[in-house]
């Protein structure tokens, strides 16, 4: 798949196991199940949480293990949050960016960045929109 914002080529993320087979000696569904919750309960983005799971509890692929996704089980416990993480981060990276070049008003390089992440923004608020994650009257501005 190619770069959004760039004239090349590009390689996908990341790689799922082959087989989504969840393995014998790592947690039971429930076990996970709780742990996604508590989790959250703390205030920890999902893809956090997917780390946490990953690195300290040995749980090579949540969806293997409970046959749904992270958010779903997130989404069913009411403890999904308001904006996605992915255009959290993005209005993170918009904020950081706006007060750099307060400071710095003539680095154009920059100012075209925020342009192209102004860009992807649009494009996830109105996908959003349309699947009905986001309210209809949402604005970022």
């Amino acid at each position: 798949m190619a770069r959004m914002h760039a004239r090349r080529k590009g390689k996908s993320g990341s790689k799922h196991p082959v087989e989504r087979v969840h393995p014998e000696w790592s947690l039971k569904a429930e076990e996970i199940e709780q742990l996604i919750v508590k989790l959250a309960e703390e205030g920890k983005p999902p893809a956090m949480i997917g780390l946490i799971l990953r690195d300290s509890y040995g749980v090579p692929d949540v969806k293997a293990a409970l046959g749904k996704k992270l958010t779903k089980v997130l989404e069913e416990h009411n403890l999904l949050p308001d904006i996605p993480e992915d255009l959290s981060n993005l209005l993170d990276k918009r904020a950081n960016l706006l007060k750099h070049l307060a400071e710095h008003k003539k680095d154009i390089h920059n100012r075209r960045r925020l342009q192209l992440i102004e860009a992807k923004i649009k494009r996830l608020v109105k996908y959003y929109k349309r699947e009905g994650r986001l309210p209809e009257k949402w604005s970022y501005a």
